[in-house]
């Protein structure tokens, strides 16, 4: 191989728990022509975080290198709802909630790719055109055997959890977008394993040359533990403000750090041994988690707006200043409402529910002492600093 092909290999490799079949993926390479390079998003909720943006740097990375970026925009399958990791059946979202979203996604992922070389396509463009004919000869090409021994429908199988016909639709679906994409790589998570390989499935039927996978791990959230979702509340919003996104980013745990650093920074590898190596000879882990959080912040906003979250950061926590820009609220209540019903009529929860939680977890503070009494009552007539979890603060007058 030449030193051009293995330098873009390492750069392939970089944080992809497998890719199949490499040998396969180094002839490709070898071809000399820019590769076809798809990856997939179902617009099935308005925003992405930064678990989304794993597939989106890979594509940047391999954007850099000369390929093709295809960035497909699922608004047919979308309407679906990929069942991939799913213990019950997704309910499917309208024609109308799938383009509001998709057209949030469009502006979202030009944060991180260059829009100038990038393809945004859809699969409603051929998946509106299936006929009852064409969906029936699809199905034909697999059996209901074959999709149960896909994980989660086995799963779901062998508990008596019910499976739509519709949902054994999908994976046929994703494949086919490769087969109409002449994809050359799919990108995809771990999760994903069985969706990818449908796509060489199929292309192989059609006499088609089989795309390479490249599978990612999943991002951890802010737990460290279970992966970044916005349904278990541990994630970062690309389109969050860049002082949100430092100060979340400051949250997470040294060893969650580093597998963000492989996974979603733009350093390079030396770059990251670098800083492995300082850590390991003294240095604070905290001052290479600024560097994160720092680059996180100007990637979505602007380097000046990562620059000045990290001042606003250091001015607040380490210094204990209040942030400037806190907003009042004067809320007639007649001292009724519970801690809970407050920070819930305040937006600094979307629920009661999760006000109570957030309570119990210890992340509320009333001028800046810790209140986990979920029925605590405000006083009246007296401003009062509500903190919730480390970036929302509130001045409040109660009446």
């Amino acid at each position: 191989m030449t030193a051009a092909i293995d330098e873009a290999l390492a750069i392939i490799r970089r944080g992809a728990e497998e890719i199949l079949l490499e040998e396969e993926l180094i002839r490709k390479l070898q071809s000399g022509r820019p590769l076809r390079i798809k990856a997939g998003f179902d617009p099935t909720a308005p925003d992405l975080h930064l678990g989304h943006t794993v597939l989106l740097n890979k594509m940047r990375q391999l954007q850099e290198l000369g390929h093709e970026i295809q960035f497909l925009i699922g608004d047919f399958t979308g309407m679906i709802g990929d069942p991939s990791g799913k213990n019950e059946t997704r309910p499917p979202l309208t024609h109308e909630q799938v383009q509001e979203n998709a057209l949030t996604y469009q502006k979202q992922v030009f944060k991180i790719l260059d829009a100038e070389k990038t393809k945004i396509m859809f699969n409603s463009a051929w998946g509106n055109k299936l006929s009852a004919v064409d969906l029936i000869k699809l199905a034909s090409t697999h059996t209901v055997a074959r999709m149960l021994e896909r994980d989660d429908f086995h799963k779901r199988f062998s508990s008596e959890q019910p499976i739509a016909i519709h949902e054994f639709l999908y994976p046929l679906l994703q494949g086919y977008d490769s087969v109409m994409m002449k994809a050359d790589i799919e990108l995809g998570g771990t999760d994903q394993k069985f969706n990818l390989l449908m796509g060489r499935e199929l292309q192989r039927q059609a006499g088609q040359e089989v795309q390479v996978i490249i599978m990612l791990p999943l991002l951890p959230g802010l737990d460290g533990i279970k992966k970044m979702s916005k349904s278990l509340g541990n994630y970062i919003g690309v389109d969050e403000s860049a002082t949100q996104i430092f100060g979340k980013v400051m949250s997470i745990s040294d060893e969650t750090m580093w597998l963000w650093y492989e996974l979603i920074s733009f350093r390079s590898l030396a770059e990251m041994q670098k800083l492995r190596d300082q850590v390991a000879e003294g240095m604070n882990p905290r001052d290479v988690k600024f560097l994160l959080a720092e680059e996180l912040a100007a990637r979505f906003h602007t380097a000046e707006a990562g620059r000045q979250a990290r001042e606003n950061f250091i001015a607040q926590f380490q210094k204990g200043k209040l942030p400037e820009n806190m907003q009042s609220l004067t809320l007639q209540t007649a001292g009724n409402l519970s801690l809970g019903g407050i920070i819930k009529l305040a937006a600094l929860a979307k629920s009661g529910g999760e006000a109570n939680r957030l309570i119990e977890q210890g992340a509320v503070r009333v001028n800046g002492e810790k209140i986990m009494d979920r029925n605590y009552l405000l006083p009246l007539n007296k401003e009062i600093i509500l903190q919730v979890g480390k970036l929302k603060f509130t001045k409040l007058f109660l009446v």
